[in-house]
């Protein structure tokens, strides 16, 4: 397992994200909610879009496109029309910069 360098942890607000993607092109949103960083698959599975626009609401992406929504700490679906979860990536703080794994968690 690898890790991908994001920013600096004070770089990325409460409420806010940024995207990153692995070396297998897989794009991950990075989120910081309530001072804990979380990293889900950028991806609907309702629809396969992208959630980048989408904005978060008590610890849950909402799909910018049909208002999916997915828990930002274990990739479940909370709202419909999605009903399949997504993958989550681990997080880490080092030397005060935010990192994700290149790899889901099983």
């Amino acid at each position: 397992m690898g890790w991908i360098k994001v920013d600096a942890a004070a770089a990325i607000a409460d409420g806010e994200y940024q995207l990153v993607t692995t070396e297998d092109d897989i794009e991950l949103l990075v989120a910081n909610v309530d001072g804990e960083f979380h990293a889900i698959e950028n991806v609907c599975s309702h629809d396969g879009g992208s959630l980048e626009g989408g904005c978060i609401e008590d610890g849950e992406i909402v799909c910018p496109r049909h208002g999916a929504r997915f828990c930002l700490r274990s990739g479940e679906v909370t709202a419909p029309p999605a009903y399949e979860d997504i993958d989550v990536y681990p997080v880490r703080i080092l030397d005060g910069l935010v990192e994700v794994s290149d790899e889901p968690e099983d």
